[in-house]
């Protein structure tokens, strides 16, 4: 599942002294870190084993022989900058500024972790089971249903499920406001001055553009090209959004780990959701894309239009050697640690009633984890990090060519390269901290409200607002953050000291939260009403020393942080002068789109098809779990509903497919339509080949896995029973 889900930038971590440690990323968490992405060493616990991310490419005789591809940046165009005329001499396809405008209005970002699109002239929106997990675990326990298990399914409108706090995006329009901020910036007297300048602009901009709009509207300016260019993107927000349909989670989750960034596969991950207008009516939508009960053919043009999260396929060598060595392996083994612990609770306490939430949160981490697993690998492969040292080469060429922006610009190369070298010095205090944010769920809630007192957030409204964690996990949590530390800044460091006393991480740990008011609500609200010091509490002690770590740490850091942000931007600016648009902007969790062929792959030494099907779905079940006597622990288990109707659905119906596109995190539920925008599938992961895309876009490997439309109106139809939906979403009963 990729993701972004968060909008998912990639590994923007916050510290205590930040805001929130998670954008809220379901499908896939990414959690905030000290500082801009950077980071040292590879951390001491060893990695898990992954599939090589990226298959064999016959290697050159020498890695400086390697040349860069056309499309290493990618194949996320902007709508109102798309290259139109790529796609005529490609595709022999010309379209025109209404397809465009329909494209735009047609697909939605749900929430602020996934994609989605409307489907129906009555509001009916599509988008990734993993997406709609939370929800259905929402519902699940306002209705005492455990729909995660058993499926939602409505029978008609009035069985819909309003889901509070959901909503759903549209882009209505795009501004081009570029000018307005860097001349807002044109007085500053040096970069940390420029950055504050540019961030008030871009304040009084959002601030001014939603009040025109009113109220359901809202104003976001997106840096592009790290400030190549900076857009207003225009949202309509609908806050009434509505469960219609999702499979069991077994369905929408088939093949579990196992087979998470894989392909063939065999998942039915995807849902159905309803947009309410103001008046309580299904919201009738300016643009939908209508299914295609035919579905694709291989070698078919199809589109993906998503919100793709967040790639850094601009940076220079330098910082993906940075992220190499220091901050991904430092994310992955904190993804890792904070997934064992919210394993060992799912899977000691299967019947407690707070395990259906824990264990969104433990596939979330598992599917970051492996996720990350495979960037790890892709940044260790030579062959990817010579295809972006080939690609520098050739920028730096084109930049001595152009004297004018030589001059303007200089070495921009080199001097990231010095300020990533410096930045190393500080790498074990980046790795410590990362995702201590206040509020973060992988904190414990013990040291959330201990951090909390120590920023001085000490109403009871505050700190009684946090909800509360079993205690196995509290502990384990704060285990694993006091073994993070001990591992990077070494037993004789003060702080390490401080908080353990001579102790393990995990007796340190035990001592704290069995110390504490905090671990509880009822706790923290008598602590409260005793007149204690909270300050006093240990769990605030705690924090209070961790705070003091974390503001010598960034206090230093700064400088350097402000110089690597004004050098990422002058190296945007420059590269924009080269190569205007042709080049696509990182993405930034806004509308982009994405062509591609349906095509499968060579790989392992055999070859992927380009479609599954029923068949082989039935065979991962009878393969894996009934010819082996597993129960439900198989990852390819199938319920009873699901083995009933064997007979009913036709096995040949294409059910997961592979395509060329281009997609990341914040990608799930992207609609993938045919030419006349027309719904052929939907996105919901990329194989692990795709892993290291977050760096450079290798089109000979990479795949975008899509569940095929014609698999969503056969179960809909012959398993769930759904017909009266089906004439809605213009098909036949």
């Amino acid at each position: 599942m990729p993701m972004p889900r968060l909008p998912l930038a990639a590994v923007a971590l916050l510290v205590a002294l930040g805001v929130s440690a998670c954008s809220g990323s379901r499908p896939m968490p990414e959690p905030a870190a000290p500082m801009p992405p950077t980071a040292a060493t590879p951390p001491a616990a060893p990695m898990p084993p992954v599939a090589q991310a990226t298959p064999a490419a016959p290697a050159p005789a020498t890695m400086d022989t390697v040349r860069a591809g056309r499309f290493d940046n990618g194949r996320m165009f902007t709508l109102d900058d798309a290259p139109t005329e790529y796609f005529r001499d490609t595709y022999n396809f010309d379209p025109g500024p209404e397809w465009y405008e329909r494209a735009r209005l047609g697909a939605l970002r749900f929430a602020t972790y996934c994609s989605a699109s409307f489907v129906s002239p009555t509001g009916i929106i599509l988008t990734n089971h993993h997406c709609a997990r939370q929800s259905v675990t929402q519902a699940s326990v306002e209705d005492g249903v455990d729909y995660n298990a058993d499926g939602f399914f409505a029978r008609n409108r009035g069985d819909e499920k309003a889901i509070e706090g959901l909503f759903v995006e549209q882009l209505v329009a795009i501004e081009d406001v570029t000018a307005r901020v860097d001349l807002a910036a044109e007085a500053a007297a040096d970069d940390a001055a420029r950055q504050q300048a540019r961030a008030a602009a871009i304040e009084a901009i959002q601030t001014e553009m939603t009040d025109a709009r009113g109220e359901g509207y809202r104003a976001q300016v997106v840096t592009l090209y790290s400030g190549g260019q900076y857009k207003a993107y225009i949202y309509r927000r609908y806050d009434d959004v509505r469960l219609v349909f999702a499979p069991e989670t077994v369905l929408g989750y088939f093949g579990g780990d196992p087979d998470n960034f894989t392909y063939p596969r065999y998942s039915l991950d995807f849902s159905l959701f309803r947009a309410y207008g103001d008046d309580g009516q299904p919201l009738q939508p300016d643009a939908y894309f209508p299914f295609q009960p035919d579905g694709s053919d291989p070698g078919d043009l199809v589109f993906v239009m998503g919100n793709p999260g967040s790639t850094t396929r601009l940076q220079t060598v330098a910082q993906l050697e940075y992220r190499r060595d220091v901050t991904e392996p430092a994310v992955l083994d904190y993804l890792t640690s904070r997934e064992a612990v919210f394993g060992a609770f799912v899977n000691a306490n299967p019947t407690d009633p707070r395990t259906p939430e824990l264990t969104d949160t433990y596939f979330s981490l598992g599917n970051g984890r492996k996720a990350y697993t495979g960037r790890v690998e892709g940044l260790r492969d030579p062959y990817v990090i010579a295809r972006r040292r080939a690609a520098e080469r050739q920028y730096q060429a084109d930049l001595r060519a152009n004297s004018a922006a030589q001059q303007r610009y200089g070495d921009i190369v080199a001097q990231i390269a010095a300020n990533r070298a410096a930045a190393r010095a500080a790498s074990a205090q980046e790795r410590s901290f990362i995702g201590l944010g206040p509020g973060s769920p992988y904190n414990g809630t013990a040291l959330n409200r201990g951090l909390f007192v120590a920023l001085g957030r000490t109403t009871e409204d505050a700190l009684t607002g946090l909800e509360d964690q079993p205690t196995e996990i509290q502990i384990g949590l704060l285990a694993a953050r006091y073994q993070d530390l001990l591992n990077n800044l070494g037993a004789s460091d003060p702080l390490v000291q401080s908080l353990l006393g001579g102790r393990t991480p995990q007796a340190a740990a035990e001592a704290l939260v069995a110390g504490t008011a905090f671990d509880t609500v009822e706790g923290t609200r008598a602590a409260i009403a005793s007149g204690a010091d909270l300050t006093a509490d240990p769990a605030s002690v705690a924090a209070t020393a961790m705070l003091a770590a974390v503001r010598a740490y960034q206090a230093g850091a700064q400088a350097s942080n402000v110089e690597l942000t004004e050098l990422q931007s002058n190296l945007a600016r420059s590269r924009f002068e080269l190569y205007g648009t042709s080049i696509p902007p990182d993405a930034t969790f806004t509308l982009r789109i994405a062509d591609g062929v349906v095509r499968g792959y060579d790989y392992n030494g055999t070859v992927a098809p380009p479609y599954t099907t029923f068949y082989g779905m039935y065979d991962r079940y009878y393969s894996h779990c009934a010819s082996a006597g597993r129960g439900a622990d198989c990852p390819w288990t199938l319920p009873q509903r699901w083995l009933d109707a064997v007979d009913r659905i036709d096995l040949s119906t294409p059910y997961n497919f592979s395509a060329s596109a281009d997609i990341i995190g914040g990608n799930s539920g992207s609609p993938v339509l045919d030419r006349d925008l027309n719904v052929v599938g939907i996105a919901f992961d990329g194989n692990i080949e795709s892993l290291p895309g977050n760096y450079v876009y290798l089109d000979e490997y990479n795949r975008t896995v899509s569940l095929d439309v014609r698999a969503m109106i056969e179960v809909l139809d012959e398993v769930y029973d759904m017909d009266w939906l089906l004439p809605e979403l213009g098909l036949d009963d």
